[in-house]
């Protein structure tokens, strides 16, 4: 038939890869020529003999077998002995000390490297050391996320990819050895503070018109890549290195109490990020005239105050440390440690009126419990000993005023109208001259 005749003809003209060129039977009986002479002009290079004729697909090499335990052991022995080494040196350097806690932080690098040298059954693992970053191997397949090194979409459904536990440093794991950038978490941990003037700028021609942080090739005019400043840095960065991201300034809260949010670079952004809830903001040096422009900051700050006077009740009551009053300020610790030092988030939360509502809340239930609740903290209260007259007073209350020296309580009007000295303090003074000894002149 037809059909069959230009069927044959074409399985005659194509080369099968696979097919050893065994001759076989055509459809009318004879015999068809070997593959290779079908149509040679296709394949000059091919050799006449079969067992030359098949297609190498690289099958022959091994691709798949791990690297063999000599290549792996002599890495975990020399990790090994940096151990040691590193457990000597702390031993012998000054403790507290910067170089020994450096030390400490290279020992426990060299201990999680060495934790993933030991474990070769993964291809992937998943924890990876790597310029102070301790990047973890995510294992959400539906968020889409973006490589923070080639700015590409992250792929979770068929791309392995890490994220650092530090400073949330996202990439591929084709990416992790292309990095450059150590962890902006090592920085908060040495160096807590902040840029204190406003976009510190210096000039593009400073920075030989690079990258301030990978040196690429910028200019105003995006020629070869455009040059973007950080509001945060006063700097300039390359597209890679910066997003466009927003955040707000601390040099601009501290001296115009602006709170716009303005352009910064990525490692700006993560800084700020870990930077924005840790209390390094000293208001009353680095500008105290604040204080007389916002009224909420002579607020809050008068509520701090009282916070850190009511915690002595608290300390030495036991319904207090049952009902945990004080883990109602876990969030802000330093509230009651000092009342001077504030976070960015504070003065952000200020801005807002929130900080306001909640820490005056908490203020009426710490009252309260030391003024009605509480019978053991009522019996720690004062009585003005110039008048006399009058309820238990506190320390905290508003109409009362302390003595600095021995910590007594008056009215305010008492206090500032009497002329004489404080009561108790006056006792003390006494009672210490009646200790001391008489010294007998022979």
């Amino acid at each position: 038939m037809e059909y069959d005749e230009k069927l044959a003809l074409f399985r005659q003209t194509r080369l099968n890869p696979f097919d050893r060129g065994e001759e076989e039977d055509g459809p009318q009986g004879g015999k068809t020529p070997p593959l290779h002479e079908a149509r040679p002009e296709l394949f000059p290079g091919t050799r006449t003999h079969s067992s030359d004729r098949t297609m190498d697909l690289g099958l022959a090499e091994d691709h798949f077998s791990r690297p063999m335990g000599s290549i792996v052991a002599p890495d975990i022995e020399q990790l090994k002995m940096a151990i040691e080494e590193c457990k000597k040196l702390i031993l012998e350097l000054p403790e507290h000390s910067e170089r020994q806690k450096d030390t400490v932080v290279k020992l426990i690098h060299l201990r999680l490297k060495l934790q993933e040298l030991k474990d070769p059954e993964e291809d992937e693992p998943n924890l990876r050391i790597l310029l102070e970053h301790r990047f973890t191997k995510e294992k959400s397949k539906s968020v889409k996320q973006t490589c923070d090194k080639c700015s590409a979409i992250i792929w979770g459904l068929i791309q392995t990819w890490y994220t650092c536990t530090g400073c949330y440093y996202r990439c591929h794991s084709k990416c992790m050895n292309l990095i450059t950038k150590p962890c902006v978490k090592s920085k908060v941990s040495h160096q807590s503070a902040y840029e204190l003037s406003i976009c510190p700028e210096i000039g593009l021609d400073r920075q030989d018109y690079r990258c301030a942080e990978c040196r690429t090739p910028i200019s105003l005019r995006g020629v070869p890549t455009e040059a973007r400043q950080c509001d945060y840095t006063g700097q300039y960065y390359c597209s890679t290195c910066h997003w466009n991201d927003i955040a707000i300034v601390p040099a601009r809260v501290i001296h115009n109490w602006e709170f716009e949010s303005r352009k910064v670079c990525r490692s700006s952004m993560r800084y700020l990020t870990l930077m924005i809830s840790r209390p390094v903001l000293k208001l009353k040096e680095i500008n105290p005239l604040l204080f007389n422009f916002v009224e909420e900051l002579v607020e809050i700050r008068k509520l701090r105050q009282d916070i850190l006077l009511m915690k002595p009740y608290f300390i030495t009551c036991k319904e207090a440390m049952e009902a945990r009053l004080l883990l109602q300020l876990q969030e802000r610790q330093h509230f009651v440690e000092n009342d001077d030092m504030y976070s960015l988030q504070d003065l952000i939360d200020i801005s807002s009126g929130r900080l306001s509502c909640s820490l005056t809340e908490i203020h009426t239930t710490f009252a309260k419990h030391i003024k009605l609740d509480c019978e053991r903290c009522q019996a720690k209260g004062f009585v003005c000993e110039l008048c006399k007259e009058g309820d238990i007073l506190f320390p905290f209350d508003s109409h009362t005023s302390v003595c600095y020296d021995c910590s007594a309580v008056f009215h305010r009007d008492c206090y500032y109208d009497n002329s004489t000295t404080c009561p108790r303090c006056a006792r003390m003074t006494e009672r210490k001259q009646d200790e001391e000894p008489v010294v007998r002149v022979a």
